[in-house]
C-alpha cells in the first residue's frame, strides 16, 4: 500500500477556505425518494435539514446535497423538480458553518444553488451537460469532475477496461483539459475516480488499490465509495446500510493514498476512524 501525504493546497469556497492538508468528510444528503441507500429517508425539507445538522455535529465539514438519484435505472428528474428539492435546503444550511456541495449535472440548478449559498459543484457527469462547462467557468467555484462512462442507465454495459486505473486517468485528463480550455480555473478542480460508475467489483478494487496513481494528474482527490455495491460484495452484505465498516475501511485506504476528502453516509464512524489514523500519524503528541 502506497502512502501519499495530503495536499498542501487550500480550496477557496466563497468566503471560506478548505484546508486540504487535513482529511475532510463530505456528508451525503440525498433529498430524493429513490437513492440506492437512503432514498426517501430525508425527502422532506425538515428531515433533510435535521440530518444535515446531525452530520455537522458528527464532524462533516462539507454537506453534499443531491436532488437526483444516479443509481442504475434511476428515474429522470426535471430541472424544476431538482430545484424544488434542493434550493430550500441550501437556503437553510447556508446559515450554518459548513461548506455546501451540490450533487448535480444541471447548470441551472448549480446557478441557483450558488445564489442560495452553495460553494462546490459535484458533477458525476463531469460537466458534459449542455452549457455546464460555461456555467462552471462563469460561477468560478470549485468543481469535482467524476469519471463515468455513459449515463446511469447505460454505464453497466460500458464497464470494459484493459487497465481500469490507466483508463480512468486518461479519461479524466480529457475532461480536465476541456474544462480548462473553456475557462474553468485549474485551482478550482478536484477529481473523483467514480467508484461504482461503469465499473465492476474487480475494477473498483483495483482502482482503490491504485488510487495513488491519480496524483499524476495534479489535482485533489475525492473518494466516494460509501456503501457501494462492491463493498457489499466484499463483506457479503446486500443491505446497503450494513456496509458501514467496509466503507470506513475503504475511506481510510483512500486517505492513506492522498485522498483529501471522502464522501460518506456514516459520518461519525468515518470521522472517528480518521481521528485514530491522525493520532497514529502524530503519536509523539500522546507521549
Amino acid at each position: 500500500m502506497h502512502y501519499i501525504p495530503l495536499s498542501q493546497r487550500q480550496l477557496r469556497c466563497g468566503r471560506k477556505l478548505l484546508d486540504l492538508s487535513q482529511p475532510h468528510v463530505m456528508g451525503i444528503l440525498n433529498v430524493t425518494p429513490d437513492s440506492f441507500s437512503d432514498g426517501g429517508l430525508h425527502n422532506s425539507k425538515q428531515q433533510a435539514i435535521e440530518h444535515a445538522l446531525q452530520m455537522i455535529v458528527d464532524g462533516a465539514t462539507v454537506i453534499d446535497i443531491g436532488g437526483e438519484s444516479t443509481r442504475p435505472g434511476a428515474a429522470v428528474v426535471t430541472v424544476e423538480e431538482e430545484l424544488r428539492r434542493v434550493i430550500p435546503v441550501v437556503e437553510v444550511l447556508a446559515k450554518e458553518n459548513v461548506i455546501l456541495s451540490i450533487d448535480t449535472s444541471q447548470p441551472e440548478v448549480m446557478r441557483q444553488a450558488v445564489e442560495a449559498g452553495a460553494h462546490i459543484w459535484n458533477d458525476v457527469r463531469a460537466l458534459t451537460r449542455p452549457n455546464a462547462l460555461e456555467m462552471a467557468a462563469e460561477l468560478n467555484i470549485p468543481v469535482i469532475l467524476m469519471h463515468m462512462r455513459g449515463e446511469p442507465t447505460t454505464m453497466n454495459q460500458l464497464a470494459d477496461y484493459q487497465d481500469v486505473t490507466a483508463e480512468v486517468i486518461a479519461e479524466l485528463k480529457q475532461k480536465i483539459d476541456l474544462a480548462i480550455q473553456v475557462g474553468v480555473a485549474p485551482e478550482n478542480i478536484m477529481i473523483d475516480p467514480g467508484f461504482g460508475f461503469a465499473k465492476n467489483a474487480a475494477h473498483n478494487l483495483q482502482l482503490l488499490d491504485e488510487l495513488w496513481q491519480l496524483h499524476e494528474l495534479g489535482y485533489p482527490i475525492l473518494s466516494a465509495l460509501s456503501r457501494k455495491r462492491f463493498i457489499g460484495a466484499v463483506v457479503g452484505e446486500t443491505d446497503a446500510k450494513a456496509r458501514a465498516v467496509g466503507s470506513v475501511a475503504g475511506h481510510l485506504l483512500s486517505i492513506q493514498q492522498g485522498a483529501c476528502m471522502v464522501r460518506a453516509h456514516d459520518v461519525k464512524a468515518t470521522v472517528d476512524a480518521i481521528k485514530v489514523w491522525q493520532a497514529m500519524q502524530n503519536w509523539q503528541e500522546w507521549v
